[in-house]
Protein backbone atom coordinates (compact mmCIF):
# COMPACT_ATOMS: atom_id res chain seq x y z
CA UNK A 1 0.00 0.00 0.00
CA UNK A 2 2.85 2.40 0.62
CA UNK A 3 4.54 1.20 -2.39
CA UNK A 4 1.74 1.90 -4.35
CA UNK A 5 1.20 5.64 -2.67
CA UNK A 6 4.55 6.64 -3.26
CA UNK A 7 4.23 5.57 -7.11
CA UNK A 8 0.75 8.10 -7.49
CA UNK A 9 3.14 10.84 -5.37
CA UNK A 10 5.49 10.44 -7.95
CA UNK A 11 3.06 10.51 -10.91
CA UNK A 12 1.61 13.36 -9.71
CA UNK A 13 5.07 15.27 -9.09
CA UNK A 14 5.94 14.34 -12.72
CA UNK A 15 2.43 15.80 -14.15
CA UNK A 16 2.75 18.85 -12.00
CA UNK A 17 6.10 19.25 -13.59
CA UNK A 18 4.95 18.40 -17.27
CA UNK A 19 2.25 21.13 -16.98
CA UNK A 20 5.05 24.03 -15.21
CA UNK A 21 7.45 22.78 -18.29
CA UNK A 22 4.34 23.11 -20.66
CA UNK A 23 3.70 26.45 -19.08
CA UNK A 24 7.31 27.78 -19.94
CA UNK A 25 7.16 25.99 -22.71
CA UNK A 26 7.55 29.67 -25.26
CA UNK A 27 10.09 30.85 -22.51
CA UNK A 28 12.02 28.82 -22.72
CA UNK A 29 12.11 28.00 -26.23
CA UNK A 30 12.66 31.80 -27.03
CA UNK A 31 15.54 33.05 -28.56
CA UNK A 32 16.89 36.26 -26.66
CA UNK A 33 19.34 37.39 -29.32
CA UNK A 34 16.67 36.57 -31.96
CA UNK A 35 14.19 40.24 -32.34
CA UNK A 36 10.31 39.48 -31.75
CA UNK A 37 9.03 41.52 -34.61
CA UNK A 38 9.86 42.14 -38.34
CA UNK A 39 11.61 45.82 -38.15
CA UNK A 40 13.17 47.56 -41.46
CA UNK A 41 16.49 47.39 -39.39
CA UNK A 42 16.37 43.65 -39.08
CA UNK A 43 15.57 43.16 -43.37
CA UNK A 44 17.97 46.12 -44.55
CA UNK A 45 21.74 45.04 -43.69
CA UNK A 46 20.78 41.88 -45.53
CA UNK A 47 19.27 43.14 -48.61
CA UNK A 48 22.21 45.91 -48.92
CA UNK A 49 24.95 43.00 -48.55
CA UNK A 50 22.95 40.60 -51.41
CA UNK A 51 21.96 43.70 -53.97
CA UNK A 52 25.78 44.77 -53.68
CA UNK A 53 26.78 40.89 -54.25
CA UNK A 54 24.52 40.45 -57.33
CA UNK A 55 26.32 43.82 -58.72
CA UNK A 56 29.97 42.99 -57.83
CA UNK A 57 29.43 39.43 -59.72
CA UNK A 58 27.40 40.73 -62.97
CA UNK A 59 30.18 43.98 -63.71
CA UNK A 60 32.79 40.74 -62.99
CA UNK A 61 31.46 38.64 -65.49
CA UNK A 62 29.54 40.71 -67.84
CA UNK A 63 30.42 44.00 -68.18
CA UNK A 64 34.06 43.76 -68.25
CA UNK A 65 34.06 41.20 -70.82
CA UNK A 66 31.40 42.81 -72.92
CA UNK A 67 33.16 46.53 -72.47
CA UNK A 68 36.44 44.70 -72.92
CA UNK A 69 37.85 45.62 -69.76
CA UNK A 70 38.83 41.79 -69.77
CA UNK A 71 38.81 38.56 -72.37
CA UNK A 72 39.02 35.17 -71.61
CA UNK A 73 42.60 33.28 -71.38
CA UNK A 74 40.92 30.59 -73.87
CA UNK A 75 37.29 30.92 -76.02
CA UNK A 76 37.13 28.22 -78.41
CA UNK A 77 33.31 28.03 -78.71
CA UNK A 78 32.47 31.00 -80.98
CA UNK A 79 30.44 32.58 -78.11
CA UNK A 80 31.17 34.94 -75.81
CA UNK A 81 30.42 38.49 -74.77
CA UNK A 82 33.70 38.88 -76.44
CA UNK A 83 32.45 38.38 -79.48
CA UNK A 84 28.92 39.41 -78.67
CA UNK A 85 27.04 37.00 -77.94
CA UNK A 86 24.47 37.61 -75.30
CA UNK A 87 23.07 34.37 -74.16
CA UNK A 88 18.82 34.72 -73.18
CA UNK A 89 18.56 36.10 -69.36
CA UNK A 90 22.73 36.27 -68.72
CA UNK A 91 22.15 39.66 -66.59
CA UNK A 92 20.44 39.23 -63.39
CA UNK A 93 16.54 38.95 -63.43
CA UNK A 94 15.65 36.34 -60.23
CA UNK A 95 18.69 37.61 -58.25
CA UNK A 96 17.20 41.23 -58.46
CA UNK A 97 13.78 40.19 -58.38
CA UNK A 98 14.10 38.48 -55.41
CA UNK A 99 15.84 41.19 -53.83
CA UNK A 100 13.05 43.87 -54.72
CA UNK A 101 10.71 41.16 -52.51
CA UNK A 102 13.15 42.45 -49.49
CA UNK A 103 12.92 46.38 -50.62
CA UNK A 104 8.98 45.96 -50.86
CA UNK A 105 8.87 44.09 -47.22
CA UNK A 106 10.76 47.12 -46.02
CA UNK A 107 8.91 49.98 -47.65
CA UNK A 108 5.42 48.26 -46.24
CA UNK A 109 6.96 47.81 -42.55
CA UNK A 110 8.26 51.42 -42.41
CA UNK A 111 4.69 52.80 -43.87
CA UNK A 112 2.94 51.15 -40.60
CA UNK A 113 6.02 51.71 -38.33
CA UNK A 114 5.66 55.55 -39.86
CA UNK A 115 9.67 55.57 -40.24
CA UNK A 116 9.85 58.06 -43.08
CA UNK A 117 13.64 57.73 -43.37
CA UNK A 118 13.02 53.76 -44.01
CA UNK A 119 10.66 54.64 -46.43
CA UNK A 120 12.81 56.34 -48.59
CA UNK A 121 15.79 54.21 -48.47
CA UNK A 122 13.52 51.82 -49.50
CA UNK A 123 12.43 54.20 -52.60
CA UNK A 124 16.10 54.58 -53.89
CA UNK A 125 16.92 51.15 -53.86
CA UNK A 126 13.52 50.44 -55.87
CA UNK A 127 14.74 52.87 -58.13
CA UNK A 128 18.52 51.90 -58.67
CA UNK A 129 17.34 48.26 -59.14
CA UNK A 130 14.72 48.98 -61.22
CA UNK A 131 16.58 51.11 -63.66
CA UNK A 132 19.22 48.91 -64.02
CA UNK A 133 16.88 45.91 -64.70
CA UNK A 134 14.93 48.39 -67.61
CA UNK A 135 18.16 48.92 -68.89
CA UNK A 136 19.17 45.69 -69.29
CA UNK A 137 16.11 44.29 -70.99
CA UNK A 138 13.57 46.98 -72.00
CA UNK A 139 10.01 46.34 -70.70
CA UNK A 140 9.95 44.39 -67.78
CA UNK A 141 7.17 43.67 -64.70
CA UNK A 142 7.15 46.78 -62.97
CA UNK A 143 3.84 47.70 -61.45
CA UNK A 144 2.25 44.07 -61.00
CA UNK A 145 5.91 42.56 -59.83
CA UNK A 146 6.56 41.38 -56.07
CA UNK A 147 2.58 41.03 -55.81
CA UNK A 148 2.53 37.13 -55.52
CA UNK A 149 1.27 37.67 -51.83
CA UNK A 150 -2.19 39.02 -53.87
CA UNK A 151 -2.11 35.69 -56.32
CA UNK A 152 -0.55 37.37 -58.63
CA UNK A 153 1.92 35.00 -60.07
CA UNK A 154 1.71 36.33 -63.72
CA UNK A 155 3.14 39.91 -63.76
CA UNK A 156 2.33 42.22 -66.78
CA UNK A 157 5.67 44.00 -68.36
CA UNK A 158 5.31 47.93 -68.12
CA UNK A 159 6.72 50.29 -70.92
CA UNK A 160 9.98 51.19 -70.14
CA UNK A 161 8.73 55.07 -70.53
CA UNK A 162 6.25 54.26 -67.89
CA UNK A 163 9.06 52.95 -65.67
CA UNK A 164 11.18 55.58 -65.68
CA UNK A 165 8.67 58.22 -65.56
CA UNK A 166 7.56 56.00 -62.00
CA UNK A 167 11.44 56.00 -60.54
CA UNK A 168 12.04 59.50 -61.28
CA UNK A 169 8.89 60.66 -59.28
CA UNK A 170 10.00 57.98 -56.57
CA UNK A 171 13.04 59.66 -55.94
CA UNK A 172 11.43 62.42 -55.79
CA UNK A 173 9.63 61.38 -52.99
CA UNK A 174 12.06 59.82 -51.16
CA UNK A 175 14.08 63.19 -51.31
CA UNK A 176 10.97 65.09 -49.47
CA UNK A 177 10.79 62.51 -46.78
CA UNK A 178 13.99 62.17 -45.85
CA UNK A 179 14.79 63.65 -42.16
CA UNK A 180 18.34 64.41 -41.40
CA UNK A 181 17.49 65.15 -37.92
CA UNK A 182 16.40 61.52 -36.79
CA UNK A 183 18.33 58.60 -37.11
CA UNK A 184 17.36 55.30 -38.19
CA UNK A 185 14.95 53.84 -35.50
CA UNK A 186 15.53 50.12 -35.61
CA UNK A 187 19.84 50.39 -37.15
CA UNK A 188 20.79 48.18 -39.81
CA UNK A 189 22.20 50.51 -42.42
CA UNK A 190 25.84 49.21 -43.76
CA UNK A 191 26.13 51.77 -46.41
CA UNK A 192 26.04 55.38 -44.78
CA UNK A 193 26.05 53.97 -41.21
CA UNK A 194 22.26 56.42 -40.59
CA UNK A 195 21.99 54.86 -37.15
CA UNK A 196 22.36 57.43 -34.66
CA UNK A 197 23.01 61.30 -34.94
CA UNK A 198 26.01 63.26 -34.81
CA UNK A 199 24.66 66.33 -32.74
CA UNK A 200 21.61 67.34 -34.13
CA UNK A 201 21.93 65.85 -37.15
CA UNK A 202 22.29 62.24 -39.29
CA UNK A 203 25.10 62.73 -41.75
CA UNK A 204 23.80 58.97 -43.31
CA UNK A 205 20.93 60.64 -44.19
CA UNK A 206 22.20 63.76 -45.51
CA UNK A 207 24.19 60.92 -47.78
CA UNK A 208 21.17 59.08 -48.62
CA UNK A 209 19.35 62.16 -50.00
CA UNK A 210 22.45 62.71 -52.10
CA UNK A 211 22.69 59.71 -53.37
CA UNK A 212 18.79 59.94 -54.31
CA UNK A 213 19.12 63.17 -56.22
CA UNK A 214 22.57 61.95 -58.09
CA UNK A 215 21.00 58.86 -59.35
CA UNK A 216 18.16 61.11 -60.52
CA UNK A 217 20.72 62.68 -62.57
CA UNK A 218 22.31 59.83 -63.99
CA UNK A 219 18.97 58.69 -65.20
CA UNK A 220 17.46 62.20 -66.86
CA UNK A 221 20.82 62.06 -68.57
CA UNK A 222 20.42 58.38 -69.35
CA UNK A 223 17.10 59.27 -71.21
CA UNK A 224 17.88 62.76 -72.44
CA UNK A 225 16.86 61.92 -76.14
CA UNK A 226 13.54 61.48 -74.89
CA UNK A 227 13.56 64.96 -74.04
CA UNK A 228 9.83 66.47 -74.75
CA UNK A 229 8.10 62.95 -74.15
CA UNK A 230 9.54 63.30 -70.62
CA UNK A 231 10.34 66.99 -69.07
CA UNK A 232 13.97 65.87 -68.86
CA UNK A 233 15.79 69.06 -69.44
CA UNK A 234 13.67 71.35 -66.67
CA UNK A 235 14.27 68.31 -64.09
CA UNK A 236 17.88 68.53 -65.29
CA UNK A 237 17.58 72.29 -64.56
CA UNK A 238 15.74 72.05 -61.25
CA UNK A 239 18.01 69.96 -59.54
CA UNK A 240 21.28 71.82 -60.89
CA UNK A 241 19.61 74.90 -59.68
CA UNK A 242 18.61 74.25 -55.94
CA UNK A 243 21.20 72.38 -54.45
CA UNK A 244 20.02 73.03 -50.68
CA UNK A 245 16.67 71.31 -52.17
CA UNK A 246 18.23 68.59 -54.19
CA UNK A 247 21.69 67.76 -52.70
CA UNK A 248 24.15 65.68 -55.13
CA UNK A 249 27.42 64.26 -54.20
CA UNK A 250 30.51 66.82 -53.16
CA UNK A 251 32.78 64.79 -52.67
CA UNK A 252 34.36 61.36 -52.61
CA UNK A 253 32.76 60.95 -49.04
CA UNK A 254 29.21 61.17 -50.22
CA UNK A 255 29.82 57.60 -52.47
CA UNK A 256 27.53 55.13 -52.40
CA UNK A 257 29.56 52.34 -51.69
CA UNK A 258 28.67 48.97 -49.71
CA UNK A 259 32.66 49.12 -48.21
CA UNK A 260 32.78 45.24 -47.07
CA UNK A 261 33.79 44.80 -43.61
CA UNK A 262 35.87 41.66 -44.43
CA UNK A 263 33.93 39.78 -41.35
CA UNK A 264 31.00 37.19 -41.09
CA UNK A 265 29.24 37.13 -42.74
CA UNK A 266 30.21 40.08 -44.44
CA UNK A 267 32.55 39.23 -47.21
CA UNK A 268 33.43 40.38 -50.92
CA UNK A 269 31.76 37.50 -52.98
CA UNK A 270 35.55 36.56 -54.99
CA UNK A 271 37.30 36.76 -50.53
CA UNK A 272 37.56 33.20 -51.38
CA UNK A 273 38.02 32.44 -55.41
CA UNK A 274 40.21 29.77 -56.47
CA UNK A 275 43.21 31.49 -58.42
CA UNK A 276 41.71 29.39 -61.59
CA UNK A 277 38.15 31.67 -61.01
CA UNK A 278 39.57 34.60 -60.24
CA UNK A 279 42.76 35.77 -62.22
CA UNK A 280 43.91 32.60 -64.10
CA UNK A 281 41.06 32.67 -66.55
CA UNK A 282 40.80 36.17 -67.78
CA UNK A 283 42.87 38.98 -68.73
CA UNK A 284 43.30 42.37 -68.95
CA UNK A 285 42.70 43.89 -72.50
CA UNK A 286 44.90 46.03 -74.37
CA UNK A 287 42.42 48.36 -75.12
CA UNK A 288 41.75 48.69 -71.14
CA UNK A 289 45.76 48.84 -70.66
CA UNK A 290 46.46 50.95 -73.42
CA UNK A 291 45.54 54.61 -72.31
CA UNK A 292 46.20 52.77 -68.42
CA UNK A 293 49.98 52.78 -69.59
CA UNK A 294 50.28 55.37 -71.81
CA UNK A 295 49.46 57.95 -69.03
CA UNK A 296 50.89 56.13 -66.05
CA UNK A 297 47.19 55.62 -64.32
CA UNK A 298 48.25 54.32 -60.61
CA UNK A 299 44.66 53.03 -60.68
CA UNK A 300 46.82 50.34 -62.03
CA UNK A 301 48.53 49.24 -58.97
CA UNK A 302 45.26 48.57 -57.12
CA UNK A 303 43.25 46.72 -60.09
CA UNK A 304 45.92 44.31 -62.11
CA UNK A 305 49.09 42.56 -61.33
CA UNK A 306 52.23 42.74 -62.97
CA UNK A 307 54.03 39.88 -65.55
CA UNK A 308 57.50 40.03 -66.11
CA UNK A 309 58.83 41.05 -69.51
CA UNK A 310 63.02 40.65 -69.95
CA UNK A 311 63.10 40.98 -66.38
CA UNK A 312 61.02 44.20 -66.11
CA UNK A 313 57.18 44.13 -64.49
CA UNK A 314 55.07 45.68 -66.89
CA UNK A 315 51.19 45.82 -67.21
CA UNK A 316 50.09 43.75 -70.52
CA UNK A 317 46.72 42.80 -72.34
CA UNK A 318 45.13 40.51 -74.73
CA UNK A 319 43.24 41.34 -77.63
CA UNK A 320 39.85 41.09 -77.59
CA UNK A 321 37.00 39.27 -80.11
CA UNK A 322 40.22 37.39 -80.88
CA UNK A 323 39.81 34.32 -83.41
CA UNK A 324 38.46 30.66 -81.99
CA UNK A 325 42.10 29.40 -82.83
CA UNK A 326 43.83 31.59 -80.27
CA UNK A 327 44.57 30.71 -77.22
CA UNK A 328 46.72 32.89 -74.92
CA UNK A 329 48.88 31.08 -72.27
CA UNK A 330 48.53 31.37 -68.64
CA UNK A 331 50.22 33.61 -66.79
CA UNK A 332 51.88 36.48 -69.36
CA UNK A 333 49.19 38.96 -69.21
CA UNK A 334 47.93 41.07 -66.49
CA UNK A 335 45.39 40.11 -64.34
CA UNK A 336 42.99 40.92 -61.78
CA UNK A 337 44.49 41.93 -58.51
CA UNK A 338 44.47 39.67 -55.32
CA UNK A 339 43.84 42.89 -53.16
CA UNK A 340 40.56 43.20 -54.77
CA UNK A 341 39.22 40.55 -53.29
CA UNK A 342 39.40 42.24 -49.67
CA UNK A 343 39.38 45.60 -50.83
CA UNK A 344 36.20 47.56 -48.99
CA UNK A 345 35.18 49.94 -51.37
CA UNK A 346 34.57 47.16 -54.85
CA UNK A 347 30.98 47.15 -53.35
CA UNK A 348 29.84 50.41 -55.75
CA UNK A 349 26.82 51.55 -56.88
CA UNK A 350 27.68 55.13 -57.72
CA UNK A 351 30.35 57.90 -57.04
CA UNK A 352 31.08 61.33 -56.82
CA UNK A 353 33.49 60.85 -59.69
CA UNK A 354 30.56 59.49 -61.68
CA UNK A 355 28.13 62.80 -60.60
CA UNK A 356 31.14 64.97 -61.90
CA UNK A 357 31.60 63.78 -64.89
CA UNK A 358 27.76 64.29 -65.66
CA UNK A 359 28.51 67.72 -65.01
CA UNK A 360 31.15 67.46 -67.15
CA UNK A 361 28.51 66.82 -69.91
CA UNK A 362 26.03 68.70 -69.02
CA UNK A 363 27.83 71.77 -69.07
CA UNK A 364 29.17 70.90 -72.55
CA UNK A 365 25.63 71.28 -73.65
CA UNK A 366 24.86 74.46 -72.08
CA UNK A 367 23.77 73.79 -68.74
CA UNK A 368 24.45 75.64 -65.48
CA UNK A 369 26.56 73.53 -63.34
CA UNK A 370 28.94 76.52 -61.94
CA UNK A 371 32.10 75.21 -63.17
CA UNK A 372 33.52 74.55 -67.03
CA UNK A 373 33.38 70.79 -68.15
CA UNK A 374 37.15 70.76 -68.29
CA UNK A 375 37.07 71.41 -64.22
CA UNK A 376 34.16 68.73 -63.87
CA UNK A 377 36.37 66.38 -65.96
CA UNK A 378 39.49 67.04 -64.41
CA UNK A 379 37.86 66.96 -60.45
CA UNK A 380 35.83 63.40 -61.68
CA UNK A 381 39.44 61.87 -62.60
CA UNK A 382 40.86 62.99 -59.67
CA UNK A 383 37.56 61.77 -57.91
CA UNK A 384 38.08 58.73 -58.84
CA UNK A 385 41.91 58.27 -58.11
CA UNK A 386 40.82 59.36 -54.43
CA UNK A 387 38.08 56.49 -54.67
CA UNK A 388 40.41 53.63 -54.97
CA UNK A 389 43.06 55.16 -52.03
CA UNK A 390 45.76 56.13 -54.90
CA UNK A 391 47.52 59.51 -54.96
CA UNK A 392 47.37 61.90 -58.13
CA UNK A 393 50.40 62.40 -59.37
CA UNK A 394 51.26 65.59 -59.84
CA UNK A 395 51.04 66.80 -63.97
CA UNK A 396 48.82 63.98 -64.28
CA UNK A 397 45.85 65.80 -65.47
CA UNK A 398 47.85 68.05 -68.09
CA UNK A 399 49.92 65.17 -69.88
CA UNK A 400 49.03 64.33 -73.03
CA UNK A 401 46.13 61.79 -73.57
CA UNK A 402 44.47 63.25 -70.41
CA UNK A 403 44.38 66.98 -70.74
CA UNK A 404 40.89 68.05 -71.67
CA UNK A 405 40.58 69.98 -74.81
CA UNK A 406 38.09 72.45 -75.71
CA UNK A 407 39.68 73.59 -78.73
CA UNK A 408 38.20 70.47 -80.63
CA UNK A 409 34.43 69.57 -81.72
CA UNK A 410 31.68 69.40 -79.01
CA UNK A 411 31.53 65.68 -80.21
CA UNK A 412 35.19 65.28 -79.49
CA UNK A 413 35.10 66.65 -76.01
CA UNK A 414 31.78 64.15 -75.19
CA UNK A 415 34.40 61.31 -76.32
CA UNK A 416 37.28 62.74 -73.81
CA UNK A 417 34.79 62.75 -70.80
CA UNK A 418 33.03 59.33 -71.52
CA UNK A 419 36.50 57.48 -72.32
CA UNK A 420 37.56 58.75 -68.65
CA UNK A 421 34.24 57.51 -67.28
CA UNK A 422 34.46 54.95 -68.25
CA UNK A 423 37.39 53.91 -66.47
CA UNK A 424 35.88 55.36 -63.51
CA UNK A 425 32.98 53.27 -63.62
CA UNK A 426 35.35 49.94 -63.10
CA UNK A 427 33.34 47.29 -61.29
CA UNK A 428 30.05 49.61 -61.36
CA UNK A 429 27.68 47.16 -62.64
CA UNK A 430 26.84 47.62 -66.40
CA UNK A 431 27.02 51.45 -66.41
CA UNK A 432 29.63 51.71 -68.67
CA UNK A 433 27.78 49.52 -71.18
CA UNK A 434 24.81 51.74 -70.74
CA UNK A 435 26.67 54.53 -71.56
CA UNK A 436 27.91 53.13 -74.68
CA UNK A 437 24.76 52.13 -75.39
CA UNK A 438 23.87 55.80 -74.53
CA UNK A 439 26.38 57.65 -76.29
CA UNK A 440 28.48 55.73 -78.71
CA UNK A 441 32.09 55.81 -76.23
CA UNK A 442 34.76 54.72 -76.13
CA UNK A 443 34.70 53.36 -79.38
CA UNK A 444 35.72 50.24 -78.87
CA UNK A 445 38.30 47.85 -81.28
CA UNK A 446 36.26 45.25 -83.35
CA UNK A 447 38.07 41.67 -82.85
CA UNK A 448 39.26 39.76 -85.88
CA UNK A 449 37.39 36.68 -84.15
CA UNK A 450 33.78 38.73 -84.15
CA UNK A 451 31.41 36.96 -86.97
CA UNK A 452 30.59 39.51 -89.32
CA UNK A 453 27.20 39.26 -88.65
CA UNK A 454 27.30 40.08 -84.81
CA UNK A 455 26.79 43.45 -83.87
CA UNK A 456 27.20 45.28 -80.32
CA UNK A 457 24.39 44.57 -78.22
CA UNK A 458 21.92 47.05 -76.94
CA UNK A 459 20.01 44.71 -74.37
CA UNK A 460 19.72 40.99 -72.86
CA UNK A 461 16.95 38.96 -74.20
CA UNK A 462 14.84 37.66 -71.57
CA UNK A 463 15.20 34.72 -69.99
CA UNK A 464 13.68 31.90 -71.42
CA UNK A 465 11.81 29.87 -68.21
CA UNK A 466 9.31 33.17 -68.96
CA UNK A 467 8.09 31.34 -71.93
CA UNK A 468 6.59 29.04 -69.59
CA UNK A 469 5.84 30.98 -66.25
CA UNK A 470 4.42 34.19 -67.82
CA UNK A 471 3.93 33.38 -71.77
CA UNK A 472 1.15 35.58 -72.35
CA UNK A 473 2.83 38.60 -70.94
CA UNK A 474 5.82 37.72 -72.03
CA UNK A 475 4.66 37.75 -75.78
CA UNK A 476 3.09 40.92 -75.49
CA UNK A 477 6.33 43.23 -74.07
CA UNK A 478 8.32 40.92 -77.02
CA UNK A 479 5.81 42.13 -79.54
CA UNK A 480 5.51 45.52 -78.14
CA UNK A 481 9.54 45.95 -78.39
CA UNK A 482 9.85 44.95 -81.81
CA UNK A 483 11.75 41.50 -80.67
CA UNK A 484 13.53 39.70 -78.42
CA UNK A 485 17.12 39.51 -79.43
CA UNK A 486 20.32 41.27 -78.36
CA UNK A 487 20.38 43.72 -81.27
CA UNK A 488 17.24 45.42 -80.20
CA UNK A 489 17.06 49.00 -78.74
CA UNK A 490 15.48 50.26 -75.95
CA UNK A 491 12.87 53.50 -76.12
CA UNK A 492 15.59 55.47 -74.30
CA UNK A 493 18.26 54.63 -77.01
CA UNK A 494 16.15 54.92 -80.27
Amino acid sequence: MKFTSKIVLALSMLITSMISCTDKFEELNTDPNRPKDVTPGVLLGQMQYRLINNNVTTSRNFTNELMQVDAPRSSTSGQGLHRYVVQPGQAVWTGYYDRLTDVEDIYKVSDKLKENNYKAIALVYKSWVYSILTDLYGDIPYSQAIKAQDGNFQPAFDKQKDIYVQILKDLETANGLFDDTKALTYGGDLVYNANALSGSKNPGIQKWRKFANSLRLRLLLRISKRNGEIDVNQQITNILANPATYPVFTSVADDAIFRYPGTFPYFNPYYNARLSDWNAGNYFTKFFLSKLNSTNDPRRTVWMTTVNVGGVPVYQGIESGYPTTLEYVVDRNSSYNDILKTIPQLGIMMTYSEVEFIKAELALKGFITGKTPAAHYDSGISASMAQWGVALPAGFLTQAGIAYNSNVSIEQQLEQIILQKYYAFFFVDYQSWFEKRRTGYPVLPRGTGIPAENIFPSRVPYPTYLQSLNSGNLQAAVASMGGDNSNVKVWWEK
